[in-house]
This record gives C-alpha cells, sequence and structure tokens, in this order.
C-alpha cells in the first residue's frame, strides 16, 4: 500500500503539535501557539488535519481565565494498539498497549531463547493472539515491538551474532512479523528497552542523562542522552558486557573473548562460582537450594544476598566492583546524572549495588560523581514492556514516519518504514 508523503512544513508543525499533546506539554490550542512558537493560524490547521485523521481528539474543556473556555486535545489513545513482546535468555513476556502505551494484558512464560527463531517468535504470535482473544473487540493493531538479549541492527531489526542466541543471526525478525500483521515493526536489544522503560517511568524526574545497566545472566548498558536514546551508528552502544577488565582467573566469554566483564560479573559467572563453593562446603543455604531443585539460579543468588548468606554476599559484592570499575569509565566519559541498576541481580541486590556505588564513587572523577545518583531501577523490575512500547510509538510519530501515513488514517498496509539509527 503506497502512502502520499506530506510537505516538510506541514509534517514540521504536526509533529510538533502532536509531540506537545502526547506529553501533556500542552492541552489546548492557545497553550500550543505558546509552546510550539507557531502562529495561531498553523497551529489551529495543524490541530484541525490531525482531528480529522482521527489521531487527535477534543476531551473536554480546559478551566476559564475570563474569557471563552478553551477546548481540551488529547491523543486518540484507543484508535490502534501496539503489540510489545521483550524476549528474554529463559522467558518470553508479550503485551498489547493503547497509543498512549498504556499496558491493557500483559502474559510471561519460560521459553529458551536458543530454540531458534521459527518456535520462539511462533509462540509470541500465538500468545499476541490469545491476549487480543481475551480483551474482546479492539481497536486495529498499529504496530508491533521486539526486543531481543542481543546485539541488534536497529535499522534492519535484525539481531547481529547475538552469543546466547544460536541460529538467530541476521534473522529477518522485521519481516516475520510484519508478514503476519501488516504493520510497522521495529526490533531493539533488550537492554535499550528498559532504558526508555525506565525514562518513561521517571517522567520529569532527573534522568535525561542517564546509564540504565541490567545485570542478569549477561551485563549490558543503555545510554540517554538529553532524554533521548542514544543507540549508536549501527544499534550496539552500550554494550559493555564484552568490555574486557583485568581479573585473577582468565574465563572464555560466550563470545569467545578472554576476560570480558560478563564472564566473571555477568549471572553465569557468579552461578559457576556459587556450584564450585557448594561443593567445597561453603554455603549451606546454596546447597539446600541446590538439593531441593536440581539446579541454581541467578535468582537464588540474589536471593540469598538478601537473606544474608556469606557466599552469595561475597559473589555479589565482587560482581558489584567489577562492574563498578567499567562504569567508573563510563561515568567519567558520559557525565551522567542518573546510573540505574536493573535486571535479575542488578535491581534486587543490596550488595552489588553498594559494591558498585562504593567503586564508582572512589574511582571516578569527583566532579563527575558530585551529583551524581546510583540506583536500583524504580517499582517495576523489568521496565522493558512499557519501553519496547515507547519505542514503537516514539517511531510511529517521529517526522519520518508521520508523513508516510497520516493522510491513510493509520499506519496499516506499511509494514516496513526503514529509519536510519540515531
Amino acid at each position: 500500500m503506497q502512502h502520499n508523503t506530506l510537505p516538510t512544513e506541514i509534517v514540521d508543525g504536526l509533529v510538533s503539535v502532536l509531540g506537545l499533546i502526547r506529553s501533556g506539554a500542552a492541552r489546548t490550542r492557545p497553550e500550543l501557539v505558546r509552546a510550539s512558537g507557531l502562529g495561531r493560524s498553523v497551529v489551529t490547521e495543524r490541530v484541525a488535519r490531525l482531528l480529522e485523521q482521527g489521531v487527535v481528539v477534543e476531551s473536554g474543556t480546559a478551566p476559564s481565565t475570563g474569557g471563552r473556555a478553551a477546548r481540551e486535545l488529547a491523543l486518540s489513545a484507543h484508535a490502534g494498539v501496539i503489540l510489545v513482546a521483550p524476549l528474554g535468555a529463559g522467558r518470553i513476556r508479550a503485551g498489547v498497549t493503547d497509543l498512549s502505551g498504556r499496558l491493557l494484558t500483559s502474559h510471561e512464560e519460560p521459553m529458551d531463547i536458543a530454540l531458534g527463531p521459527s518456535t520462539v517468535l511462533g509462540r509470541v504470535h500465538e500468545v499476541f493472539g490469545k491476549l487480543l482473544a481475551d480483551l474482546g473487540p479492539t481497536a486495529p493493531v498499529w504496530g508491533v515491538g521486539v526486543g531481543l538479549p542481543g546485539p541488534v541492527e536497529f535499522a534492519s531489526g535484525r539481531p547481529m551474532r547475538p552469543p546466547i542466541m544460536p541460529g538467530w543471526h541476521d534473522a529477518d525478525v522485521r519481516g516475520w512479523m510484519a508478514e503476519r500483521y501488516d504493520v510497522p515493526v521495529w526490533v531493539d536489544n533488550d537492554v535499550n528497552l528498559m532504558a526508555l522503560g525506565e525514562l518513561k517511568a521517571r517522567g520529569s524526574s532527573p534522568g535525561q542523562d542517564m546509564i540504565f545497566v541490567k545485570v542478569g545472566t549477561g551485563i549490558g548498558a543503555g545510554l540517554v542522552s538529553r532524554g533521548e536514546l542514544h543507540r549508536g551508528a549501527k544499534g550496539c552502544a552500550g554494550d559493555i558486557g564484552h568490555v574486557e577488565i583485568s581479573a585473577a582467573r582468565e574465563v572464555v566469554c560466550r563470545c569467545g573473548n578472554i576476560g570480558c566483564l560478563e564472564a566473571h560479573a555477568g549471572g553465569g559467572a557468579l552461578v559457576r562460582r556459587a556450584l564450585e563453593a557448594v561443593n567445597q562446603g561453603r554455603s549451606p543455604y546454596l546447597a539446600r537450594i541446590l538439593e531441593e531443585h536440581g539446579q541454581l539460579k541467578i535468582e537464588d543468588i540474589a536471593r540469598g544476598g538478601q537473606e544474608g548468606d556469606g557466599v552469595s554476599v561475597e559473589l555479589l559484592m565482587d560482581s558489584g566492583r567489577l562492574l563498578g570499575q567499567t562504569l567508573a569509565t563510563l561515568v567519567n566519559f558520559f557525565d551522567p546524572h542518573v546510573v540505574v541498576l536493573g535486571g535479575v541481580l542488578g535491581g534486587d541486590s543490596d550488595p552489588l549495588l553498594a559494591a558498585v556505588r562504593e567503586t564508582v564513587y572512589r574511582r571516578s572523577l569527583p566532579l563527575a560523581t558530585r551529583d551524581l545518583f546510583i540506583e536500583r531501577t524504580g517499582s517495576r523490575k523489568d521496565p522493558s514492556l512499557v519501553g519496547v512500547a515507547s519505542m514503537v510509538l516514539d517511531e510511529l510519530f517521529s517526522r519520518d514516519q508521520l508523513s508516510r501515513w497520516l493522510e491513510a488514517g493509520s499506519p496499516r498496509g506499511l509494514p516496513v518504514l526503514p529509519r536510519s539509527v540515531s
């Protein structure tokens, strides 16, 4: 389906007006004139176009300031739905949101990402169908977002040699989903999406310059600069898990190199060392879990750290110190306002957080740490569902994409929307 492209000056005004309405920064036409810097007639025409296409609705009347009360404007959140699926190494999550990013329903279940794209994406497709059926009559699907636990070339939506995802290299995830839903699809690294979710949750609170660090089976970071996610030239900015560190033992990483941060401080490394400690009789706590369940998981170590198991605390603090050394370099280089820890270990471990804080504050420049906050993620331990929705909606309503579908009233029928990485 071929959609017409609007003139540049019209698109600029539409994006400006719609962005202010979406963010809540301006809710009436007079507020839009003041906030956008556009003339009154231009704002009136752009609002009229958005109303005509059903993207914006008049939602009520603003309080009167002495004259005629102005009509309030809002995004037409129920005009469409977004399908979101952040996939992890050992689980899948899927959800449906409205056009404001509000989560309507979701589902989570265990699944090994190593089963390959056909199996995993096929199951995600089944879950999407069930979620939509359970919601009953809904608005049409406007977009799909997928998160993957490995490097993703954002422009193409294809994973690139992901260490823990055999069979996924160069898989056309975007095309697979677009073929089934006939809507735009975006794919990104899971840590970037967690960073977007955290940014959304923070709202206007400090965090416009942020490093979000996922510490779980693997280690990665999402970089936010002036409120915008920084993906780099190809989409792999922030992959700190494979930064080389100095350590007493040489350990081969899943990527094939030796000395990677993830190989020493990630969840796999901690489980390996925890099993060694159990065999040495050093942790009755972990030995009991191993006997009861037949395996140790990184969640067990995080829980052990909270409950005072000495070995768990030692492992988590060692991980935190190694992570802190790498983050200290990033803090000096990037100068963020806040470092946020998430993931199974980062979001749940007091010992790891304490070790990261101590190391970063000790090894970074005083000016870089003077007002630096280092904290765990907020109430959402995994903000990636919200982050996937934010990615899709930000792209759909961006300058590049809005002009391609607005005249038709929705992006349905335009499954591929190429975009360069910012």
